[in-house]
């Protein structure tokens, strides 16, 4: 464990407004030791590190000048929250972050009044502080009171439609309202599109201006000891003033770019703001993410996410592992399988090095598109490439496809174009918690005509997957599987062309039937194994399709046992809910089969490791040897409470 940093200012902070009588030299090393305490902590923790250094100096700034919680300071996605979260009375668990029953990694609505409004999917932020906004003008009741609504977006976040279409409304509206731009020039892989090169071009090009030249901002009204200041303006004032024409024509008055590492800009500039603002504004702050630690500024990801991690050296702690990544696995297969067919293609939104395509993009450049955070036109984008006669794989997180539905259906489902969506981190994740689980995707997908919907059980099976999907001409098909490493199984040399809705059996046995889709199937294995010293082989089957369903399979193992089980990785709704409705059709129930169906429960489960939250879930090996017993009317001994 890192020795403790000497926090001596950072101590006397309780909470924001213990910040009020701070000179602005005390506030400066407040902002050394807060990144001393942040940079400690996440050693212990892991969690993300660079964008929460990017952004000390403006966490200081915001809470000096604004009175959080009445202000609303609302940061999008939120994982540079840590340094707020320790100034706004959560230091004393600042090192449970992202542990079961620690605090959350990002902002939660119900862990503290400093935490307005809850996030961890981008782009969010200007819509929710306008509906505060508009809130408090309409004289909304609210427990902590209404003040300034001030979102913090970045410029990655700042590309996705949603962020437009807040701006668009809130310049129409014309509400009081503060919206900083923290451009670190990098979200989680490089920014790209046009927005990431106008907010280049507007600091590259941006000449120094003078008091008088900068007046036409907010620079005027700043108090004066800063007017006395006019011979060090040049450095102050850097692009003071300086382009903003694309947010001036949505409404907004534009300040900046200013440096946001120098607190003698950020403090004048949010003053002037919050004293002289009557409608909506836009401040420019310049920040480099990983600021103010060397190892995270030098990494190619500027310390995102990292492990544990030793202080000194920013060298990780990473569990060694045999067993191939499921991500890996997907991005060389896809690789392998490129090399061979020119038609095949990958799009996917800001995540290439997360969903492993960091890979295909280094092989194949022309055929690989990060679409920036933007998942709805990336799945549109991709019905366009099939519709053009191409073969694109459509990569993303379960949780992040959601924000493409309404494409799914529209775009890719209702004109049966071969769309292939691979997607990653199904099912419970771990310590990013409720906002990251893959929990919904079976079901959301498996309810729309024509579609393929395919669970890989292991780190081969995804292959044949892949393998299936690329050679799937005839509509939509999808394919998941979770974050992590697999299992260890044998790797085909080649993957091969599974036949679509044909499940497979892993062992006959007698009396009860468990159906798995996915990857449980290594928990089902253990619970049988314990069931069979009492005597009971369950008939284990692996269905591999959750559409379209494998009937013959599924009524033989009714028809065979009886009790069937089926065990998924996903919300009520999905694969367990298609297979009760083909039983029920055929008239199974009829003829008294018991039939039981283990799918997440109707929660949402905050985060620990992905075993504690699958045993809150129920879905472990002793929940499946519990079922089991419990359908047969097998009592159990030493039951738990």
């Amino acid at each position: 464990m890192s020795s403790l940093p000497k926090t001596p200012l950072l101590d006397k902070i309780q909470s924001p407004a213990d910040m009020s009588h701070l000179s602005d030299g005390e506030l400066r090393r407040l902002a050394d030791e807060l990144r001393a305490e942040t940079i400690s902590a996440v050693s212990e923790t892991g969690g993300h590190l660079g964008a929460g250094l990017g952004v000390v100096e403006l966490t200081v700034a915001l809470h000096a000048v604004f009175d959080a919680p009445r202000d609303k300071i609302i940061w999008d996605v939120s994982h540079q929250t840590y340094p707020h979260k320790i100034l706004t009375g959560r230091r004393d668990r600042i090192r449970t972050l992202r542990m079961k029953g620690g605090l959350s990694g990002f902002t939660k609505r119900s862990e503290s009044p400093y935490d307005p409004f809850g996030a961890a999917h981008s782009s969010t932020s200007i819509s929710a502080a306008l509906g505060f906004a508009v809130a408090r003008d309409l004289g909304g009741a609210c427990d902590t009171g209404h003040g300034d609504a001030i979102a913090v977006i970045g410029d990655g976040a700042m590309s996705a439609g949603m962020a437009y279409e807040a701006m668009n409304n809130a310049g129409h509206l014309k509400k009081r309202l503060i919206v900083i731009l923290n451009d670190n020039e990098m979200s989680i892989a490089p920014p790209v599109g046009a927005m990431s090169s106008y907010l280049s071009r507007l600091y590259a090009e941006a000449p120094f201006h003078d008091l008088k030249a900068a007046a036409k901002g907010a620079v005027s009204f700043l108090p004066e000891p800063f007017r006395e200041g006019a011979k060090r303006a040049k450095e102050m004032l850097k692009g003071m003033a300086v382009g903003g024409t694309l947010f001036e024509e949505l409404g907004f008055s534009y300040i900046g770019p200013i440096d946001g590492h120098d607190l003698d800009q950020l403090l004048p500039v949010l003053r002037t703001v919050k004293a002289r603002a009557s409608g909506p504004v836009l401040i420019h702050v310049l920040t480099k993410k990983g600021k103010g630690y060397a190892p995270a500024e030098e990494a190619m990801d500027k310390g995102h996410a990292t492990a544990k991690f030793n202080v000194l050296t920013g060298e990780q702690k990473k569990a060694v592992s045999n067993a191939p990544s499921y991500t890996s696995v997907f991005g060389k297969t896809l690789v392998e399988l490129a090399a061979e067919d020119p038609r095949i293609c990958a799009v996917t939104a800001a995540m290439p090095d997360g969903t492993g395509l960091n890979l295909f993009a280094e092989r194949f450049p022309s055929r690989c598109f990060d679409v920036g955070i933007a998942e709805q036109h990336g799945v549109t984008f991709a019905a366009g490439l099939a519709a053009g006669g191409l073969r694109p794989f459509c990569t993303m997180y379960s949780t992040f496809l959601q924000r493409g539905y309404d494409q799914i259906v529209h775009d890719v489902a209702i004109q049966r174009l071969p769309v292939r969506f691979a997607i990653d981190r199904a099912g419970l994740v771990g310590a990013d918690g409720a906002t990251h689980a893959g929990s919904y995707d079976i079901a959301y997908l498996a309810n729309l005509p024509g579609f393929v919907v395919m669970a890989a059980a292991d780190e081969a099976e995804l292959k044949h997957m892949v393998v299936t999907a690329a050679a799937h001409d005839d509509g939509p098909i999808a394919f998941r599987y979770p974050r992590g490493e697999g299992v260890g199984v044998e790797m085909p040399e080649r993957g091969e062309v599974l036949e679509i809705g044909k499940g497979r059996m892993i062992q006959e046995g007698s009396r009860v039937a468990i159906l798995s889709f996915g990857t449980r199937l290594g928990e089902v294995r253990r619970a049988a194994e314990a069931l069979a010293a009492r005597g009971i082989t369950p008939t284990i089957a692996d269905a591999r399709f959750a559409k379209p369903l494998d009937r013959d399979l599924i009524l033989k193992l009714a028809r065979d046992h009886e009790a069937l089980i089926t065990i998924e990785e996903g919300a009520v709704g999905g694969f367990g809910s298609h297979v009760a409705q083909l039983l029920a059709e055929e008239g199974v129930f009829d003829t008294g089969l018991k039939f039981r169906s283990m799918v997440l429960p109707d929660i949402f489960i905050d985060q620990a490791s992905p075993a504690d939250m699958y045993a809150t879930a129920g879905l472990n090996a002793e929940d499946i040897e519990a079922k089991v017993l419990d359908t047969l009317g097998v009592a159990q001994m030493g039951k738990r409470a």
